[in-house]
């Protein structure tokens, strides 16, 4: 059964036919015709199952174009899954036109408050900068009618679920609410009893998930010989697009460092670079302009690629959970992939809590013989020192026939959405539908043309004024 065999309207179902949503995964199938009904929902669901598109898509369906405020609430633990939620959700959304906000710590306030100040259907966002508009009055809260809670797990063991809680106690109790979470402690299931009215429990994940599509390994090595086993194993391997998972921001540094040395192509990502640092690499990583990316598990949430063929944990993880959010970043979407794990001597005890708690055993493997290392290495070279294949990214494919334009005028010139909207509608053949995402700054305006109708609306509104003003006009870099 495809998608259409829900109801969804037209924009909807263009959008994800272009991103190539064909059929629903089983979390979709479960979660889509109830979200929809507007029942609570109590999800427990593996990484890499779907599970954004299965409450992205009945926010979008549900979503009133011609409200200005909020009408869903995203929480999620970290930046790098909000900004990925965002993008998930926007290109869902693209042609029905729903706008989504990001708000989240170590990124201005104030650029977020302006946006938020327009129109906004949908808000993604960390606990603790959430309630902080909130507190401010910056975030309005009466129109929404839907919260998720994604990956609450994960907010439970960052410490978020007393703001989590702060921020539940604000919002009017004749909501949706759904919660999804790759595993269910018993602090979740208290709080989904105590917010939300009788919700629906359903459970997808389970360990066999996790070995369906990823084959695991480790290797046991002594801590002065895992850079060296890390050489011969890549060698071995040869990935495509790998994750080489470390415990310590040093360590990061010094892996990258070497594998630098070593001529591989590589970038890193940990919680001590700016966020903007962060998203770039990851933006990166995502079109395929290298391979090899090292990070701390500040990574581990929020990669949502699709043909990252191994990880590497190149230092157990110190919680157990935190190896299942690692092994997923691999073997999505129905793809193959492969966990390789190191494993010291100091460390076999994390091993055995590892185990326990996937419910199988990781095989041992031998290390690689100098002469298999030798035998790969031509096939390694060839694929080291080629020009990786560049991904296209989900977004262009839903953006065909938008054209985003430039305007050098905005709130400092008193230009409003309207003003705009009227001297665009004024154009032949320009309708209301054909305008997308109007977002004014200060200074500059930008708004998505839909429907192809681009280069006729940039090729007149270089003769036309917006409320009197004359305003340079182009085709927008970004």
């Amino acid at each position: 059964m495809g998608f259409e065999t829900y109801q969804l309207s037209n924009e909807i179902k263009e959008a994800l036919d272009k991103l190539g949503y064909t059929k629903p995964t089983e979390v979709q199938e479960k979660v889509i015709p109830k979200a929809l009904a507007k029942q609570d929902l109590i999800v427990k669901s593996q990484t890499g199952s779907g599970k954004t598109a299965a409450f992205g898509i009945p926010i979008c369906e549900r979503v009133e174009w011609e409200e200005n405020k909020p009408q869903a609430l995203v929480l999620t633990p970290t930046r790098e899954l909000a900004d990925q939620v965002k993008e998930d959700i926007t290109n869902i959304g693209r042609l029905k036109r729903v706008r989504v906000a990001a708000v989240y710590g170590k990124h201005p306030f104030r650029f977020q408050q302006e946006e938020l100040r327009q129109k906004c259907h949908v808000v993604v966002g960390t606990p603790g900068r959430v309630l902080d508009h909130i507190e401010r009055g910056t975030l309005k809260l009466e129109k929404i009618s839907c919260l998720v809670l994604d990956e609450a797990d994960e907010m439970l063991n960052m410490g978020f679920i007393d703001q989590v809680e702060e921020i539940m106690s604000h919002l009017y109790e004749q909501r949706m609410t759904m919660l999804f979470s790759a595993t269910l402690p018993e602090d979740i299931e208290k709080l989904g009893r105590r917010y939300m009215q009788a919700p629906k429990q359903i459970e997808v994940a389970s360990t066999v998930t996790l070995t369906d599509h990823i084959e695991h390994a480790l290797f046991k090595v002594k801590e002065q010989e895992k850079f060296s086993l890390l050489r011969d194993v890549t060698v071995v391997e040869n990935p495509d697009s790998c994750i080489i998972f470390c415990r310590t921001q040093d360590q990061v540094d010094v892996v990258t460092s070497k594998l630098d040395a070593l001529h591989y192509t590589c970038d890193q990502i940990h919680g001590g670079m700016t966020q903007d640092d962060r998203f770039a690499v990851m933006d990166e990583f995502r079109r395929g302009e290298f391979r090899y990316l090292v990070a701390t598990d500040v990574a581990a949430r929020g990669i949502d690629i699709e043909k990252i063929t191994h990880v590497m944990n190149y230092d157990l993880p110190l919680e157990v959970e935190s190896y299942v959010h690692r092994v997923g970043r691999t073997g999505r979407a129905g793809k193959k992939g492969k966990a390789i794990s190191f494993v010291t001597p100091r460390e076999a005890h994390a091993l055995r809590d590892i185990e326990a708690y996937i419910g199988f055993t990781i095989p041992e493997n031998e290390h690689p013989t100098k002469e298999k290392v030798t035998e790969s290495m031509e096939a390694f070279m060839k694929k080291l020192e080629s020009v990786p294949e560049l991904k296209t990214d989900k977004s262009v494919l839903v953006n065909e026939g938008i054209m985003k334009l430039y305007f050098n005028g905005g709130k400092k010139k008193k230009l409003r959405a309207f003003d705009f909207v009227g001297t665009l509608t004024s154009i032949p053949g320009v309708t209301g539908e054909d305008i997308g995402i109007i977002k004014i700054q200060d200074r500059e305006t930008y708004i998505d043309i839909l429907n192809g109708k681009g280069d006729l609306v940039l090729a007149e509104m270089k003769e036309k004024t917006v409320k009197g003003k004359k305003l340079k006009v182009h085709k927008a870099k970004r």
